[in-house]
């Protein structure tokens, strides 16, 4: 590769994503732009992202389209620097078809070994040094903001083998051989040195890498051979599918339309790929349901005095009321202090020892409905919050996760969920725990209901509150006295505030 062009891989957008979809360019080739300059909007599993450039100069490639989901490392753009000859399209590498011999290392007579120790110096020198401002908030911890702004090294060896492209050893398209846990290699696997994004993968599902042949250059673990590793119990239990199948475009997918379903008899309408948040959502929710053995408690509230206190606070100040929401909220997080196991995480160790992790504050999720799916932006330290803060914090949250702009963290660091599914106009719901927390609250729509007040019947305002929770960090009694708190806090609101 000339040394006038700049590669950006696409970089590690934080709390351990191996994808995202390019939605939109907001470069073409021909572009002068500067460092920092956003070039491309990509989704992943949590938010909407502008990436911005950490080079300077033309536009020379891009690599890839709009719809097409892109793997951390892989080339997103290729830039020419000022003043260079190598500005034109056709200066820029061009991808191996599909099918044909790439010259590699090994059919060349290189020495393999010396260039993947070289390669993983310098991976372990940048993970020191930090890799600069690559992604504006998600940057490595050294990152800069100005003098050096190479891309990040630590997120480019997650590669999928459905794209290929030269491979040698300074080929843009080859993965830089990182080094593995501790910086050392694996035992008996002298050139297989792994991402961190495949060590985590097979860390979180109990795959030992040392079982694992590589299948990259000269051995190298590939993201690929993890979930081979993960998935081949159910292989062998239905080896007509194969594991290596690749998953169908969207433009092929489509081109199904019209085909007869075998089991029903009936044409296929359409085949949506399942990507995105919908895509982070289904796993999240399958694995909740796999591990974690769930029980629900629920009961009916009488809101009224809770809907009557709103009402004389918004008749003081009607701009500066905080939502029914925020003072539920608020009942929540004195709740979980009192009942701390519910505010927890249940962990299993690869050795298969097991931990209930506690924490010292409240990150208060609470479920949002957006044109993208449901996602779970989360109240930070929300424990330290009045109700009027929490109101303000739940409404700025709201706006950004609908405009897809909220960040991984806002979305991914919660302990506790509380989901207002009551706005859909349902009573109850046997909800799924968002994994891995181990409780959520769930608040139904607030209804005239006959009700005994004093010995009388009485129409009031009547709400059910479902609690599901994980029950191996705590019995149905813990469980009920959270559910009670919070359900007696909303009939005496008065009488809790001045408590708490």
């Amino acid at each position: 590769m000339s040394s006038d062009m700049q590669v950006f891989k696409l970089p590690d957008l934080g709390e351990g994503l191996t994808e995202a979809e390019l939605v939109n360019w907001l470069v073409a080739v021909g572009d002068e732009i500067v460092v920092d300059q956003p070039i491309a909007e990509v989704e992943t599993a949590k938010s909407m992202v502008e990436v911005p450039s950490p080079y300077a100069g033309t536009v020379a490639e891009l690599h890839g389209e709009a719809g097409q989901t892109l793997d951390v490392g892989k080339p997103l753009i290729s830039i020419a620097r000022a003043g260079s000859t190598s500005a034109s399209p056709a200066a820029a590498p061009a991808p191996v078809p599909a099918g044909s011999v790439d010259p590699s290392p090994v059919s060349s007579g290189l020495d393999v070994s010396s260039d993947v120790e070289a390669a993983a110096e310098t991976y372990r020198t940048e993970e020191k040094a930090g890799s600069g401002n690559v992604l504006i908030g998600y940057g490595t911890p050294g990152g800069v903001t100005g003098g050096r702004t190479r891309p990040r090294k630590a997120s480019v060896s997650v590669v999928d083998s459905a794209v290929a492209a030269p491979v040698s050893v300074t080929s843009v398209a080859e993965p830089v051989m990182e080094p593995s846990v501790a910086g050392t290699r694996i035992p008996g696997k002298l050139s297989a040195v792994i991402s961190p994004l495949v060590r985590k993968m097979a860390r979180d599902h109990g795959v030992s890498l040392e079982a694992i042949e590589g299948s990259g250059s000269s051995g190298l673990i590939m993201r690929r051979d993890v979930e081979a590793a993960i998935t081949a119990p159910s292989v062998a239990a239905a080896p007509s599918v194969p594991v290596s199948a690749p998953v169908a475009a969207p433009a092929a997918a489509s081109a199904d339309a019209g085909a007869v379903d075998g089991r029903t008899g009936l044409a296929v309408s359409a085949r949506t790929p399942v990507r995105g948040v919908r895509k982070a959502v289904a796993a999240n929710m399958t694995r909740s349901r796999s591990e974690i053995p769930e029980a629900t408690v629920w009961v009916d509230v009488d809101a009224t005095a809770l809907l009557e206190m709103r009402a004389e606070l918004k008749k003081r100040a009607p701009h500066d009321t905080p939502g029914l929401l925020a003072f539920i909220a608020r009942f929540v997080t004195a709740g979980l202090k009192k009942y701390p196991a519910l505010n927890t995480r249940f962990e299993t160790a690869a050795d298969g020892t097991q931990e209930i992790v506690g924490f010292e504050g409240i990150n208060l999720g609470f479920a949002a409905q957006t044109d993208r799916g449901l996602v779970v932006p989360s109240v930070r330290n929300a424990h330290e919050l009045s109700a009027r803060e929490l109101d303000a914090e739940i409404r700025r949250l709201t706006a950004v996760a609908r405009d897809g702009k909220a960040t991984p963290t806002e979305l991914g660091s919660g302990t506790f969920t509380l989901n207002n599914y009551g706005v859909f106009g349902v009573d109850g719901s046997a909800a799924i725990i968002n994994y891995p927390e181990v409780a959520m609250l769930g608040v139904g729509r607030i209804i005239d209901k006959p009700w005994v007040v004093n010995g009388e019947l009485a129409v009031r305002k009547v709400t059910e509150l479902t609690l599901a929770f994980d029950h191996r960090v705590c019995d149905g009694e813990t469980a009920a006295g959270f559910l009670r708190y919070v359900a007696d806090a909303m009939e005496n609101p008065g009488g809790a505030l001045a408590d708490m």
